[in-house]
Parts: C-alpha cells; sequence; structure tokens
C-alpha cells in the first residue's frame, strides 16, 4: 500500500511540474486565445444589437411609407420604395423592391415588368420571391401576347408551383382571347382538377367553362326580309 501510494504521489507531482511547464511556455498563447474569444463573441453581440436596431429602423421607415403611399401617385411612391430598399437590410430590402416595381407598374406596365425581371434574376433572392417576381412581370406583359411571356407562364403552371394557379388561368384567358377554345378548355380543366384550387377560382371557372362550352360565335348573314304588305285598297268614291 505505501509502495502504491508513493507512486501515486511520484505521478501527481510529475503531472503538476508538467502543467506548471507548459503554463510557463504557453500561457501567454492561453491569454490570447481567451481574449479572442472574449472579443469574438462581443463582437458577435454588437453586431446582432446592430442588426436588430437597423432591421427596427427599416421597418419603422417602411411603414412609413406606405402609409404614405396611400395618397401619392405611383412616381412618387415608386422613388419612396426604392429609397428604402437602398437604405434598409435584408428582408425590407427585398419588400421594399417589390412594392416599388408594383407602383411603377401602375404608371408603366414595361417598367414595373423590368424591375420584376431584376428581382427574379437576382440570386441572392429566394427561390419562392423570384417566382412570384416572375409571375408579376409575366401579368404586365400579358396583353402584349409575346412567346416569352407565355413560356414563363407555362413554366410557373407546373404541379410543383406555387404560382400554378393564377398561371393557368392567365393562360386559359389568353388563349380565350386569341379564339383557342381546345387549349382554354385545357388549362380550365388543369384547374378543376387540382384539388388545391382555392374556392375564388372556382367560381370564376364556372364562367370560363361555360365561355369554352358555348364556343366561338357563329355570324350568319341577315335573313331576307319579308316583302312589304301591300297598301289597302283606296274605297271607291260613292256618290249621292
Amino acid at each position: 500500500m505505501k509502495e502504491d501510494e508513493f507512486i501515486r504521489e511520484v505521478n501527481e507531482d510529475y503531472r503538476r511540474d508538467r502543467v506548471a511547464q507548459i503554463w510557463q511556455r504557453y500561457s501567454g498563447v492561453f491569454i490570447g486565445l481567451a481574449v479572442l474569444v472574449v472579443v469574438a463573441v462581443g463582437g458577435w453581440r454588437y453586431w446582432q444589437h446592430q442588426q436588430t436596431v437597423q432591421a427596427e429602423a427599416a421597418g419603422q421607415k417602411f411603414d412609413e411609407v406606405v402609409r404614405a403611399s396611400k395618397g401619392a401617385t405611383p412616381e412618387a411612391a415608386e422613388k419612396a420604395f426604392a429609397a428604402v430598399a437602398a437604405e434598409s437590410p435584408g428582408g425590407y430590402r427585398l419588400l421594399a423592391r417589390l412594392r416599388a416595381a408594383a407602383e411603377a407598374g401602375k404608371a408603366d406596365p414595361e417598367a414595373g415588368a423590368r424591375a420584376y425581371a431584376a428581382i427574379a434574376d437576382d440570386a441572392s433572392v429566394g427561390h419562392g420571391l423570384r417566382d412570384l417576381a416572375r409571375l408579376r412581370a409575366a401579368l404586365l406583359r400579358l396583353d402584349k401576347d409575346e412567346p416569352e411571356t407565355l413560356n414563363t407562364l407555362q413554366s410557373l403552371a407546373a404541379p410543383t408551383s406555387a404560382f400554378r394557379h393564377t398561371a393557368r388561368e392567365m393562360l386559359g384567358l389568353a388563349a380565350l382571347r386569341k379564339g383557342d377554345y381546345d387549349k382554354a378548355g385545357s388549362w380550365f380543366e388543369q384547374i378543376t382538377t387540382d384539388r388545391e384550387t382555392p374556392p375564388g377560382l372556382r367560381q370564376r371557372l364556372e364562367v370560363y367553362v361555360a365561355l369554352v362550352a358555348g364556343g366561338p360565335v357563329q355570324v350568319t348573314d341577315a335573313a331576307p326580309a319579308a316583302p312589304a304588305a301591300p297598301p289597302p285598297p283606296v274605297p271607291e268614291a260613292t256618290t249621292r
């Protein structure tokens, strides 16, 4: 037992000596690492605080511009939202860009479509919001009946697309406007069989289906007019 205790004490003394040697040799490194950790944590907390402050300021500014835009012209509202987008971080920047594009579209559909297209092409924006911007741009250009616009809507009409309902409705109406009743009926059929079609769209669908079922209006020549009735006979004059 005494021998075991002696060996244990020797080992403990040896370990203490080794720790002391390591500390003397690397104490500066350990202290430096500790300081770096403290500084890094403090810097991270400060950055989070600054982000929170900036987000709150951006949110307040965004709300102010939203309220002011209700009585402003589309041009003025677009400039105000563009200013918010230039100064705001993260999410509020994107919200302001979307609102600026919407206001631009009220005054000039093509300018609004270009603004939405810029958002759709921005890789830093999430996939869902890029699809939303792509849809808005296509809707603003739908009257031009361009193949590129129709192709965009067709890609958004895919079964997995979150915006398939609107895309299919617009494609059906575009086909209906061109007199392509077969294609219009095909798009409306996809809306009918989709279990997730919104109730409001199903109500409008009744009108669309009726238009497709009626088909094109047939214009026929007017029937020949019936011959005019002969004038009544003039009674003969009588003499007394």
